[in-house]
């Protein structure tokens, strides 16, 4: 009896415990036993969530939807038209197993009864390279290191640095700079830019590059982030380069042209990374900025400006010899500060009307990372592409399949 009782047990325990996508999906077709398919549902992609119409799991293009509902549910992906769900027997749990593009975020929702319900606006899809391989070396991490800055009296900073297995301290490596540095450090977390740096590097798609992930940093209780990022001059340029890289460069032989120096971020991160290298493009000239904040989040009339300048100094005053990514999404933000959209689609109009070598990637999505992180290895391949070690210098034009496209222009959809 006691056997059996263990035996009985086990199953269950097994039964509930949670599997990849690729297993609901092959399950979905191999008519499984109703209760063990739903137990693996649930267990998955959990009651709640199910319930809420919000539940989703996904592995590069494949993806798995579940939701509970009595009445019979479709789903609408990307605003397509609606997808029929199949309903697993004996329960109110409906499924759908499908395909979304890799490389760009996607939104989804469910139509009950003529109604819409749940659903998200952020769903990444990651690209093969966002996920670690097989005989990819993967590179290591530091520990967090915390600094005390003297530019900013007071003022301590996280930060950690990530070596590419084939760094050599004979061979000058290439920099990058991550902002908001504490999102990048698990491997398999949303960012998951460390498989992406393994795999790109392994590819010889960007060069040995040491990435240093860094934090705001905060005086006593006080949260420096938006001082730092939003303020549209060189203070948070000199704290890099006299302190944070400068500590760096002690332990890690680096290249000091900026044609080897990358810096990236997102939100206010974003204008920051361009602020850093408009200020001193002779520290960094490629940047990667995803959702950038270019309005007028630190603009003091009179005293400073904001971010909203930007798309307008960009025009007037001297061409800077950098290479610039944009990430943005219709549904990003519009509050007291600005329209994030519309700045974003402003600052690459203005790139382009002055000849800048430039790249908007322009979505659907909300103020929210997963556009930006399901394509990193496409930004990062971009942005270092046609690299050249021999080099210490080149003159950035204008990629020739964007320069044939003409003006963004924006259309009014919702009224």
């Amino acid at each position: 009896m006691k056997c059996c009782l263990i035996i009985f047990l086990g199953c269950a325990v097994f039964a509930a415990d949670k599997v990849p996508v690729s297993r609901l999906i092959e399950m979905s077709k191999q008519n499984p036993a109703p209760a063990e398919f739903r137990e693996a549902v649930e267990a998955t992609l959990g009651a709640p969530d199910m319930q809420k119409g919000t539940a989703v799991i996904g592995e590069g293009p494949d993806f798995f939807w579940a939701v509970e509902s009595t009445a019979e549910p479709t789903l609408v992906v990307d605003e397509e038209p609606q997808l029929p769900m199949q309903r697993i027997q004996g329960s109110n749990l409906w499924y759908h197993a499908g395909y979304l593009v890799p490389g760009t975020s996607h939104m989804f929702r469910y139509v009950i009864g003529g109604s819409p319900f749940g659903g998200k606006n952020d769903v990444a899809a990651y690209l093969p390279e966002s996920y670690a391989h097989s005989g990819v070396p993967q590179g290591k991490l530091s520990v967090k290191i915390v600094h005390t800055s003297k530019i900013y009296a007071g003022m301590e900073t996280n930060y950690w640095i990530y070596v590419p297995a084939q760094y050599d301290s004979k061979t000058p490596a290439a920099l990058m700079v991550w902002q908001d540095g504490e999102g990048h450090i698990n491997r398999d977390g949303g960012s998951r830019v460390m498989n992406v740096i393994d795999n790109l590097t392994y590819q010889k798609k960007i060069p040995v590059t040491i990435q240093v992930f860094i934090s705001p940093g905060t005086i006593g209780e006080k949260k420096m982030r938006s001082i730092e990022y939003d303020t549209v001059d060189d203070t948070y340029d000199r704290f890099l380069r006299d302190e944070i890289l400068a500590d760096v460069a002690k332990q890690y032989n680096l290249r000091q042209d900026s044609y080897s120096r990358g810096i990236a971020g997102s939100s206010s991160g974003g204008i920051c990374s361009f602020n850093a290298a408009w200020f001193h493009p002779e520290l960094f000239s490629r940047v990667l900025s995803r959702i950038g904040s270019f309005t007028s989040i630190q603009w003091h009339p009179g005293v400073i400006d904001g971010g909203n300048v930007y798309p307008f100094k960009i025009r007037k005053e001297a061409k800077r010899n950098i290479r610039v990514w944009l990430q943005d999404g219709s549904n990003d933000l519009e509050n007291e500060f600005g329209s994030w959209p519309l700045q974003n689609i402003e600052m690459a109009n203005s790139l382009k009307r002055q000849g800048y070598d430039f790249h908007l990637s322009f979505g659907t999505g909300t103020h929210n990372g997963a556009h930006g992180n399901s394509e990193a290895p496409l930004e990062l391949a971009w942005l270092w592409r046609d690299y050249d070690a021999a080099k210490t210098e080149q003159r950035y034009e204008m990629d020739a399949a964007e320069t044939s496209k003409g003006m963004f222009r924006v259309k009014i959809l919702d009224r």
